[in-house]
């Protein structure tokens, strides 16, 4: 089983219809898109996470059970459900404004941690939750540096500057979690903000250097590259589509990847660290063509296994 473990929300998005001012809501948050993700894709999957009592919380839990998602770890609050709302550009990338503070998303304590430990793995997406953000943020920062057996880490920082106080001091805190993770996905836009002016290969060769078996850094449409801890380097090429938006594409590239892990039966801490090169590409390659065919689709819509 794969434990996704950080937020839910609902993205007040720009609507389809009449009205170019009008939003509407869409399920979401990087680590539920990354569950919905994998529960589609047929992989055992649970979420952890805060999900309010509200209706909209009512619904994001409604939509976990019905995309097979395990509901076990979910800690429910009647904090009000988190909102984003999401602004597109004229290439469909999207960036964000969070609703964050007193609100379920951030509602999460180190008590309501109890139990990933016994997955195969476990996957934490940061958004609008951060590492800074109180309660939740410490809670994470605990499970992603405390003590774990054989339980597979993954962590993708998912960089939000607008609720990031300090992005030098951040990023000095991001080097301190990987060092303790198995697997690192990354945008080279995260990098970017993250570290200005320096090469995104370098930023990523040095973390692979500190601890993880692998750091994956996605380049849109350029597809993505993985830095190895014994010094390699592998190159996927993106796939080229009709882009309808580009909202939970790396959600929906984190879900391939640990679905073909899954299914390569690489979810512990030594077998990943055993996978060659060609075994990388061939993951990295389903990452690829999951993401590619969410930016098809209109919002964090994600494909099913039959859709591959």
């Amino acid at each position: 089983m794969i434990v996704v473990v950080g937020e839910a929300l609902v993205d007040l998005a720009p609507g389809a219809g009449p009205d170019p001012d009008a939003l509407r809501p869409l399920l979401g948050g990087s680590p539920y898109n990354v569950a919905v993700g994998l529960g589609r894709l047929g992989t055992d999957t649970a979420f952890l996470g805060g999900l309010s009592l509200d209706a909209f919380g009512e619904k994001l839990a409604r939509r976990l059970g019905e995309e097979d998602v395990g509901l076990q770890f979910v800690h429910r609050t009647d904090a009000p459900t988190t909102l984003a709302v999401v602004h597109l550009d004229a290439a469909g990338r999207a960036s964000y404004g969070f609703y964050l503070d007193g609100t379920s998303a951030a509602d999460l304590t180190v008590e309501h941690l109890d139990g990933w430990e016994f997955a195969d793995a476990a996957h934490v997406s940061l958004g609008a939750v951060t590492l800074e953000t109180e309660p939740a943020g410490t809670a994470l920062l605990e499970l992603l540096t405390g003590e774990r057996e054989d339980t597979l880490l993954s962590f993708d920082p998912n960089v939000r500057p607008s609720v990031i106080g300090d992005l030098r001091r951040y990023g000095t805190l991001l080097d301190q979690v990987v060092r303790r993770t198995d697997l690192v996905k990354v945008s080279d836009e995260d990098l970017a903000v993250l570290y200005p002016g320096r090469a995104h290969g370098d930023i990523a060769r040095r973390w692979a250097d500190a601890g993880p078996a692998a750091v994956v850094v996605t380049r849109g449409p350029h597809g993505a590259e993985v830095h190895l801890a014994s010094g390699e380097q592998v190159e996927v090429p993106g796939e080229d589509v009709e882009v309808v938006d580009t909202v939970g594409a790396g959600d929906a590239f984190t879900a391939g990847l640990l679905h073909a892990l899954e299914r390569a039966g690489m979810l512990s801490r030594a077998k990943i660290r055993s996978l060659d090169a060609a075994g990388w590409r061939s993951a990295v390659t389903t990452a690829v063509h999951v993401a590619a065919l969410t930016c098809t689709r209109i919002g964090a819509d994600p494909p099913r296994l039959t859709d591959l």
